[in-house]
Formats: structure tokens, sequence, C-alpha cells
């Protein structure tokens, strides 16, 4: 059985190789070993976080598959001995293009290949068509074939992470490509100290969305599974990784029941209860629903929780949730909004149950179909303060008031939040973002 461990000799080998690549201004850094500076964000509040930084040799892996990512977060074990992933300090360097939908073979496996009890798409469209069904929800045998469908795709694509881990892209071309990160804990035992960094995560995607015929006015199809998914973790920052759908992108999926066969859920939802969280120097694009703060209206266990901080993130072609968010205190600052051509924009930060959204000097660029009051939307929210706000090149000296706009166009009006942040060394005016989150945002170009 393999460990898939490497050496420290292979890693200061890997590093130098990194070095010598044109533009390689990283002058021999291992981002394996780097933790977050003091005051980036929430995620820096306390002990700060380190992930898996302090990995002694042994727990250093360098993975290009499924099978041998899933053994490095479970100390090189294979099939993992338990649900619960190693808590070890661990350093995995991702390098190449890992898929999740493969088998243990590493052969690729398509939605058809998940098929159980019968299921099959065509026969499920035909029992509950809601011109034969009705607009109730689906029961019945077809329904349970699709759950247990589900449940064996979810047993590829679903990677738990454990704490004190850093997960990390070796070079500027590291791709995870349909799997769901799940950092989950419990409320007893929560999940804490992880690093994501430098890595493409593409095509999360539900082969088997469910069906809710009351869910809207014509109905929806309602997928599963996020690229990254927080629950009951704290302490994670999530940095210069892209997150975006290409082979299995909105446009290309069909409607089925008059609605978009939808595949996708979130990039990356920080809920249940999850705090101390920074997400720095990404760029989100091509995706409906980018950013769930918060599961539910009734989740009041995440009051005092679901402290999160945006900064420098680039996010064009996409549709909602930038974020959305409920209970949390939410810091955004410099991030890029670009919204041109963008026929699924809806929104960029969505206002929840007590929620405390505390934005400034970000940088809106838009086509004429798009005005500031759309930035905002309202889910039985009342706070927000934003500040600092350009939008398409507002000359110096004049910002657009976001939050004014919105409150000209509806009632009742938003009002200013009770907090302010202080966990940042240097907040620019929002005109330098787009040079520096276009030119620094995703994976380092090394």
């Amino acid at each position: 059985m393999r460990t898939y461990r490497i050496s420290t000799l292979l890693i200061c080998v890997l590093i130098a190789a990194m070095a010598a690549l044109p533009a390689a201004a990283a002058g021999n850094r291992d981002l394996g070993r780097e933790v977050l500076q003091p005051l980036d964000g929430w995620a820096s509040q306390g002990a700060g976080t380190t992930g898996g930084s302090a990995a002694a040799p042994e727990q250093v892996y360098l993975v290009t598959n499924r099978q041998e990512l899933i053994a490095a977060l479970n100390n090189g074990v294979y099939p993992p001995p338990s649900t619960t992933p190693s808590s070890v300090p661990k350093i995995i360097y991702v390098q190449g293009t890992i898929s999740a939908n493969v088998d243990d073979n590493n052969q690729p496996l398509v939605c058809q290949d998940y098929y159980r009890d019968g299921y099959t798409l065509e026969a499920f469209l035909a029992a509950y068509d809601p011109a034969v069904w009705g607009r109730t929800a689906p029961t019945g045998p077809l329904e349970a074939a699709r759950i247990t469908s589900r449940n064996a795709q979810q047993a590829r694509v679903r990677i738990r992470v454990g704490s004190n881990t850093t997960l990390v892209g070796l070079g500027k071309n590291a791709r995870i490509v349909g799997a769901w990160l799940d950092l989950r804990g419990s409320s007893s035992a929560q999940r804490t100290n992880i690093i994501i960094r430098n890595i493409t995560f593409q095509d999360t995607h539900d082969c088997f969305p469910a069906w809710s015929p009351t869910d809207g006015a014509l109905g929806a199809w309602n997928a599963e599974y996020d690229a990254i998914s927080l629950r009951e973790t704290n302490h994670v920052w999530v940095d210069h990784c892209t997150f975006q759908d290409v082979a299995t992108a909105d446009d290309q999926q069909p409607s089925y029941f008059g609605v978009l066969y939808q595949v996708h859920d979130g990039h990356l939802d920080i809920t249940n209860a999850s705090d101390l969280v920074t997400v720095s120097w990404n760029r989100f694009l091509d995706h409906d629903k980018v950013m769930l703060i918060g599961s539910s209206d009734g989740a009041t266990a995440d009051r005092n929780k679901l402290r999160v901080t945006l900064h420098h993130n680039l996010f064009e072609g996409v549709g909602q949730r930038m974020p959305r968010v409920r209970f949390g205190q939410v810091h955004i600052y410099n991030n890029y909004y670009k919204i041109i051509n963008n026929p699924i924009y809806a929104y960029s930060w969505g206002v929840g149950i007590e929620s405390a959204i505390y934005a400034e000097n970000n940088y809106f660029k838009t086509d004429q179909k798009t005005s500031p009051e759309q930035f905002i939307a309202v889910y039985k929210g009342t706070m927000i303060h934003a500040s600092g706000t350009r939008v398409n090149g507002t000359a110096s000296g004049g910002f657009t008031d976001v939050v004014g706009a919105y409150n000209a166009a509806n009632d009742p009006d938003l009002v200013e939040v009770g907090w302010t942040p202080t966990l940042f060394s240097r907040i620019h005016d929002a005109q330098r973002a787009i040079s520096a989150v276009e030119s620094g945002a995703g994976p380092f170009q090394w």
C-alpha cells in the first residue's frame, strides 16, 4: 500500500523547480509552510490560522489523484478507517488535475455510472412531470432510486477535510474537478485550523438534483454539493483559488419542466455555527449561487458566529450571494465585482436575518442594465454599512452611496450596523482594487 508521503528533500526540489519558472517572484516560497498573517481578517483572531504548517516530514504528501488525496487526509490510509479525517498536522500538495468522479482505478465516471435501483433520468422525468404527477413533491420507488443514486455519487465526490490541514496547489495548474470538500465538525467537536490555497476548483456538480415543484412559480431543481462547505468549522483561510464551472456550465444544461436543470449549489458556503474565516484573493466565476453565510433563518446557534472577512476577490459572471448573510458579522473590502452582459445577475450583497455586513472600498464595473440599488437584496435583514464604493470609474473623491440608492427605491430603509472591523492592516481606495485583483487574484502566476 502506497502512503503518498514525500520527503523533505523532494519538497526542496519541487520548491526549487517552482522558483525556476518564469516570473517566479515567490523567492523560493513554500506555500505549504505559510500561515495567515496577523490582522488578515477574522481567521487571524486569537491563535490565528496555521493549518498544517507544523507538519512532521511523514505528514507531508504529494497527491495526483482522488485516492491519494483521501489517503493523505487520513494519515496515508485508503480506504479511510472511519468517516472522521485525521487531525494530525499535515501538508498536502496537489499536483496536476484531480478528478473526484473516478473509480478506485482512477477511471472516469459519468452520471449514468451512478444509476441505482432502476433510476434513469428519462424515467424520472416521465413519472414526475407536473402534467402527470401534479405539483406535489415526488414520492415512490423512482424518487427513492434517485436518492440511492445520489448517495452513490456522494460517496465518490465528498472528500472530508480534518483539522490542522494545509491543502495547497503545486505550481499554477493544480485543479480539483467535481469534488465537494466537506469541512464539517459537530457542535461538540468543531473542525479547526484549515488552509486551502492556490487551487482551481471546477465543475462541482450533482448528477441527481431534487425536483421541488412548489419552489417558485414553476418549481426548481435543487442541487447539493458545494466546491467547499464549512459546517461547525472555525479558523479557515481560503486564499488565491479559482472557482468556476466549465464542462457543466449552466448555459450547457437543459431545461426540464420549464426550468433550468440546475446541477450546482454553492462555490463556498459557510454555515452551521462556523466562525472566523478569511476568504482572500480568489476568483469566483461563471456560477449562480456563490457564497451562503448562514444556513437558515431559524439557526439561532449561528448568533455570535459566522464572522467572515472577504477581501481582494473577483466576482465575474456570477448571479447572487456575494455573499448572502444571516446572523454573521462580515467584513467585505477591496473586492471587484464585474457585472457586464450578465443575464443571471440578481444581486451581490444579501442582507439576511440579524446579519451585519460591513462593506467598504469595493469596486463595481457594470453595464447599463445594472444600477447601484440592485447591488443589495434584503431577506429579513435590516442593517448594512457600505462606504467608499466606486462604480464605473467614479471620479476621485466621489463615491456611490449604495445603501442610499437601495433605500430610495425600497421600503423600509436599511440602517447602520453596530460594529466596526479591526482585523485588517490596510484598506486601499476602491479604484486600486481593479488592477490589484485582476493581476493578483486566483492561483499564483509563478
